[in-house]
């Protein structure tokens, strides 16, 4: 699977973020393309980013960078860790889930 931005290993870190838990990526809804974090997206993608509705959490679009298992939203909100590698996802991601994704009412 491609991912887009300034990574910088082969399990999805980035210059922005990539700490051990710093595993994951996200396919942005405007691009169809998987990025590290916001800020590569932001960097290299010349178009605002579009937010998940939340009728869409059930479409995959998180990668898990430890084993390429692809999650859909849900899954990913739902865990703090890949449910197939078992690998730890960084709590802190989920101060970030407003530019992502279409949470609260």
């Amino acid at each position: 699977m491609k991912v887009y931005g300034s990574v910088v290993d082969g399990e999805t870190r980035c210059t922005h973020y990539h700490s051990r838990k710093d595993i994951i990526a996200i396919k942005f809804k405007c691009c169809n393309r998987y990025y590290p974090c916001y800020r590569c997206h932001e960097e290299d993608a010349n178009h605002e980013i579009e937010q998940w509705a939340k009728e869409e959490f059930g479409n995959k679009a998180i990668l898990c960078g430890h084993c390429q298992t692809e999650l859909t939203i849900t899954e990913y909100m739902q865990s703090s860790r890949c449910p197939n590698c078992n690998h730890l996802f960084n709590e802190g991601c989920a101060a970030h889930y407003p530019l992502y994704f279409q949470v609260g009412e």
